[in-house]
């Protein structure tokens, strides 16, 4: 049987600026972007999300159907508006946001997949904390970690939002103890913990069982886990837009655990050179992602994927 996968979290429309003017409309959120890269790349993934039953979400429906992602499990609410993104690009690149989420009173009113042990289930960002979602999300992924489904977890924590970050710690710690695989960024690990290495990251979840990986933008990526302890360096690229970069990882990490037929079973068995091939195509797809406008993978990186 295939392995399936399934990407739950918020959907939106992102406005990109740079120098004061429009540069592209794209639909995002970090499990979208996620789920279309897969899609893209012939993986058989279904995206788990809420946006309005309005031009701008038709036009989103439109575009996952165009990229082979399943939306079978997506709620088109009708007292609300699909939400914006406005995403402001400086000359590195690197995106700073303005939000705009007219959300309905009820949220995540979606059908639960029939998860089963061949499963990968990837979630996080805000949206995996938010109180708002919070109880009808853990249902969700409580329903995967019950079918014996692999869980990767990206808490993907930001600044904006580090005034909550008392309250919504032990959030992001149960969503860790969910997971099987915890992809952060140094700046996740910064800002939750205030630790700096993947070590200091390990004790202070207690996660010895984890696999856990680390992203330190263009420098490196390191991995820990069972008899597992690497450090792998980022090829130089020229970045047009960084957004997208992270969930493009996730993608690629993905993808990789597929293509190697990993499972939960052989997660902790995985040979060193395994995981090399796994976190490069991690860094590939990010790298295509950062070299363009699209928040996904380019469909001429997808095409040699597939071949």
């Amino acid at each position: 049987m295939a392995m399936k996968v399934y990407a739950i979290g918020e959907t939106l429309l992102d406005i990109i600026f740079e120098e004061h003017q429009v540069k592209a409309a794209k639909p995002g959120g970090s499990m979208l972007n996620s789920a279309v890269s897969l899609g893209r790349a012939g993986m058989d993934v279904s995206l788990i999300t809420e946006f309005g039953h309005d031009q701008t979400g038709n036009l989103i429906l439109r575009f996952l159907e165009k990229n082979h992602v399943q939306t079978r499990n997506i709620h088109l609410y009708k007292n609300g508006k699909t939400p914006l993104a406005m995403a402001f690009l400086n000359e590195k690149g690197d995106a700073t946001y303005d939000f705009y989420k007219p959300y309905p009173k009820e949220r995540l009113q979606v059908k639960i997949p029939d998860f089963t042990n061949n499963d990968i289930l990837l979630f996080g960002s805000y949206f995996g904390i938010d109180p708002r979602v919070r109880e009808k999300l853990l249902v969700i992924v409580k329903a995967a970690q019950k079918a014996g489904s692999m869980i990767v977890y990206d808490p993907n924590f930001r600044k904006p939002h580090a005034h909550e970050l008392e309250k919504l710690r032990p959030y992001i710690l149960e969503n860790m103890q969910l997971a099987h695989i915890i992809r952060a960024s140094h700046e996740d690990v910064k800002i939750i913990f205030d630790k700096d290495t993947i070590q200091d990251f390990q004790n202070a979840i207690q996660g010895r069982s984890k696999i856990l990986i680390m992203t330190s933008s263009s420098e490196k990526v390191e991995l820990l886990g069972n008899d597992l302890d690497e450090v792998y360096p980022v090829p130089e690229i020229k970045v047009v837009s960084s957004i997208g970069a992270g969930d493009n990882f996730n993608a690629g990490l993905i993808y990789g655990l597929i293509k190697k037929g990993v499972t939960i079973s052989s997660l902790n068995q995985q040979s060193q050179e395994t995981w090399k091939e796994i976190i490069s195509l991690g860094m590939s797809f990010s790298a295509d992602v950062c070299m363009g406008m699209e928040n996904y993978i380019s469909e001429g990186f997808a095409s040699r994927m597939e071949r």
